[in-house]
């Protein structure tokens, strides 16, 4: 879609014309969803709450400024929306819950299933944007990310640990490679190559 079509859907939309607001949703369903489904936990709940980001752009949009990029602008509604829908439902759980707290696992804890790595490697938000927009502390942030990252290298390690004794068990004889690269917290990049 070029710059002036787009324009041209937005002006509709201010005019609340229903077609370029139905042809605003097309162009922009993939790109949204997309973002929906990475902080939702299925499908419906995604499309639940991509609409009320819609719902959002289609209400606020005079306060878009066109001199920056749409998407950007949806994105973020997207993300803020997706957050939101996470916080009214996580508020829920707890009060609907509280009868089986005590059969929680460590990895069950809400916190725990958000996805910081998202928030901080795709979305580009920083630990003290984070920290806002989840009501925590930025070393918070900051800490989750880590535990993400070290629990990632745990489950790669020990599915490379488990094909080994598979391969071996089925009388296979060579070595996998498992590579990990990102960046620590002071944005030093690091790789880490695991030959087993």
């Amino acid at each position: 879609m070029g710059e002036e079509e787009l324009h041209q859907l937005l002006r509709g939309c201010l005019k609340e014309d229903r077609k370029c607001q139905k042809l605003l949703y097309k162009a922009f369903y993939g790109f949204a969803m997309g973002i929906c489904l990475r902080y939702a936990g299925n499908r419906d709940e995604a499309a639940e709450v991509m609409n009320q980001g819609f719902f959002k752009v289609f209400t606020k949009l005079e306060s878009y400024d066109s001199a920056k990029p749409f998407k950007a602008w949806l994105g973020r509604i997207m993300v803020n929306t997706s957050i939101d829908y996470y916080r009214s439902n996580l508020k829920m759980a707890y009060a609907d819950d509280l009868e089986k707290a005590e059969h929680i696992s460590n990895g069950d804890y809400a916190d725990h299933n958000i996805r910081y790595e998202d928030l901080f490697a795709i979305e580009g938000y920083t630990h003290e944007e984070i920290g806002e927009m989840l009501n925590i502390n930025t070393g918070t942030s900051k800490s989750n990310l880590h535990k993400a990252r070290q629990k990632l290298k745990q489950m790669i390690h020990e599915a490379d640990s488990m094909g080994q004794k598979k391969r071996y068990n089925e009388g296979m004889d060579f070595n996998s490679i498992v590579a990990f690269s990102g960046t620590d917290m002071n944005g030093i990049l690091f790789n880490k190559n695991t030959l087993g």
